[in-house]
């Protein structure tokens, strides 16, 4: 279950204003919800995934999490760039207190990164840190997982494995999804968080949230 007391979220502007992203959010979402944020660019959807990752502090209010909850999915901007694939994987281990040489095993043969997991982070390409990520997410049990857009991985053979590995961990998982694709949300979610000039409206029909986000664009 993940829970938001009055939570607000504001940024300062230029000239002294404040964007408001978030006016006093209060949700419950039960474990196991499918749930897809929506709103235009720059209406606080990925600013929400970081607070609900606990990397975005809040203004006010508060969220709690009952469960372990994901860093947003493939996300590759937090590893050590010195540290080798393998010491960045063991340092993970350490943190959510699993096993190291298991998590190692496992991300070494899904990310297909052969000997590159014996070297330093920075000789990675993009597409390397991005296997990287997505094998660590892949390979941690979570609760929920926090997906900030879908993006394409790897060769095709590669992708179909991420999404097979992905969509059974879902059987048993919450998601909240940010996409602009409306077929990716149909997809994934059945519910639906519209984010527009501060105020957040939650529908349990993704169908419903979809037509309420088109609305506030036309």
């Amino acid at each position: 279950m993940i829970e938001f007391h009055n939570v607000v979220k504001h940024y300062a502007t230029r000239g002294g204003g404040r964007k408001v992203l978030l006016d006093g959010l209060s949700l419950r979402l039960p474990h196991g919800a499918k749930v897809g944020l929506l709103g235009r660019n720059g209406a606080g959807k990925s600013s929400l995934i970081g607070m609900i990752a606990g990397t975005v502090k809040l203004n006010g209010g508060e969220i709690r999490r009952e469960g372990t909850v994901s860093w947003p999915l493939g996300f590759a901007g937090s590893f050590a760039v010195d540290l080798t694939g393998t010491q960045n994987t063991r340092f993970v281990a350490r943190i959510y207190g699993v096993d190291s040489d298991a998590l190692v095993d496992y991300v070494s043969n899904f990310a297909e990164l052969g000997e590159f997991m014996r070297m330093p982070v920075r000789s990675y390409s993009a597409g390397m840190r991005a296997r990287l990520a997505f094998g660590l997410s892949m390979g941690l049990a979570f609760d929920w997982y926090l997906v900030d857009e879908i993006t394409a991985v790897g060769d095709a053979a590669f992708r179909k494995k991420s999404l097979a590995v992905f969509n059974s961990r879902l059987k048993d998982s919450g998601l909240i999804m940010v996409s602009h694709a409306n077929p990716t949300l149909r997809e994934y979610c059945t519910s639906g968080l519209v984010l527009d000039g501060g105020r957040a409206l939650y529908f349990d029909d993704i169908e419903e949230a979809i037509s309420c986000h088109e609305g506030n664009l036309a």
